[in-house]
C-alpha cells in the first residue's frame, strides 16, 4: 500500500500542540472523488492558526494543515478529471478539518478542484496561493465598485504579508499609485521594487482615534489588518471610495461609527476566498494566469521543505513573514 509523508499536528497534552513529520497511508485520507499527489503547498495565516491548535479553524487533532495545494491527479472517479491532470485546490475545508496540502497526497471532492491554467506553473500557483487569490478578489471588488487610476492613491495595509505584497504588485501592474503600510522598515526597498509609490508606518493607522472622520486620503484600500486600522482607513477614504476587507491580523473586532458611511458614502466590502463559487474561482485563477499575471513572484517567495515547516509557521503566526513561504514536497 502506498505510503506518504505528512506534517501532522498533535495535541500532546491539553492545549499544547506539536507538529511532526509522520508516515501515513492513502487509506488514512478521507473519502473523495479525486486523489492528488501534491507538488507544492504554501503557508497562510490560517495554516499557522491550525498548527497552533486554534479550534475555531480545526476542531479535531491529529491533523494535517495546508489550505492550498497544487499537484497532479493520481486517480479520479469524476469524469471532469483524469490521471495526469495538473490541478489546484484552495479553500473550502482543505487544511481546516480535511487533511491538507502539508501532506504529499490529498483526497477531495471534485467540486473543490480547478485545472491549473496552462500559462501558470504549479510553483507560481502556490507562490500566489490563497493569499494572491484573495488579493485579486479584493482588487476585483474595488474595480467593480468604481475604483479608477485617476482618483488618487490606493492604500494596502499589512503590505509585507502574503495578501498585502501581492495586492501591491497587482495594483501597480494595473497602473495605480500604491501607498503601502507596514511596520517592517527593513523591507521598504522590497515594497518599492514591488511597485509601492509611497510607504507609511503602520502606527499612522493602528492607533484608536476618537474622531468620527479623518482627512480624505485614499481612493480605495485593501485591508488585511482589521481592528482600529480598518476603522481609521474607513474614516480616511475619499468620498464614495471603498475598502476591501479580508483579514484580522490586528483584531476581528473594531469600534465603528456610521458617519463615514452616511456623510461620505464610503463602502466596506467583505472578501471571502473560502466558500466562493467554483466558477468565480476559475475566473479569478484565469485572470491571475493571463492579464493579471505577475513577474517577479520568485523575489517575494521562499521555498522550504517539510523539515522547515514548524519554524516557518511560527514566523507566520507572529506576523514576521515577508512575502510567501512555499512548501516544496520534493525538496
Amino acid at each position: 500500500m502506498t505510503t506518504y509523508r505528512a506534517f501532522e499536528v498533535t495535541e500532546v497534552e491539553e492545549k499544547t500542540y506539536q507538529g511532526s513529520i509522520v508516515e501515513k497511508q492513502l487509506s488514512d485520507l478521507p473519502d473523495g472523488e479525486v486523489l492528488i499527489r501534491v507538488s507544492y503547498s504554501c503557508l497562510n495565516f490560517k495554516d499557522a492558526l491550525s498548527a497552533s491548535g486554534n479550534k475555531g479553524v480545526t476542531r479535531n487533532y491529529p491533523h494535517t494543515p495546508g489550505i492550498d495545494a497544487a499537484g497532479i491527479v493520481e486517480e479520479s472517479t469524476n469524469a471532469d478529471f483524469a490521471a495526469g491532470d495538473s490541478v489546484i485546490v484552495s479553500g473550502y475545508d482543505l487544511g481546516m478539518n480535511t487533511a491538507g496540502g502539508f501532506g504529499q497526497y490529498i483526497r477531495v471532492p471534485a467540486a473543490w478542484v480547478i485545472p491549473i491554467p496552462a500559462s501558470l506553473s504549479p510553483l507560481d500557483a502556490m507562490r500566489l496561493g490563497t493569499a494572491g487569490f484573495t488579493a485579486a478578489l479584493c482588487i476585483d471588488k474595488l474595480l467593480a465598485n468604481g475604483l479608477q487610476t485617476s482618483q488618487g492613491d490606493v492604500l494596502v495595509t499589512g503590505a509585507t504579508g502574503g495578501v498585502g505584497i501581492i495586492a501591491v504588485m497587482l495594483l501597480a501592474k494595473l497602473g495605480f499609485n500604491v501607498t503601502a503600510s507596514t511596520g517592517k522598515q527593513s523591507n521598504h526597498d522590497l515594497l518599492t521594487q514591488c511597485g509601492a509609490s509611497n510607504i507609511i508606518d503602520r502606527t499612522e493607522l493602528s492607533e484608536s482615534s476618537p474622531k468620527p472622520l479623518l482627512k480624505e486620503q485614499w481612493a480605495g484600500a485593501v485591508d488585511v489588518v482589521g481592528g482600529d486600522t480598518l476603522f481609521n482607513v474607513i474614516k480616511s477614504l475619499q468620498y464614495g471610495a471603498s475598502v476591501a476587507a479580508c483579514g484580522l491580523v490586528q483584531s476581528p473586532m473594531f469600534q465603528a461609527s456610521v458617519l463615514p458611511f452616511i456623510l461620505r458614502g464610503v463602502n466596506l466590502l467583505g472578501v471571502d476566498s473560502v466558500e466562493l463559487p467554483l466558477a468565480k474561482k476559475k475566473e479569478t485563477w484565469q485572470k491571475l494566469a493571463n492579464e493579471w499575471k505577475l513577474d517577479g513572484l520568485d523575489a517575494i517567495s521562499t521555498n522550504i521543505g517539510m523539515d522547515q515547516l514548524e519554524a516557518s509557521l511560527a514566523t507566520v503566526l507572529k506576523g514576521g513573514a515577508v512575502g510567501r513561504f512555499v512548501l516544496e514536497h520534493e525538496r
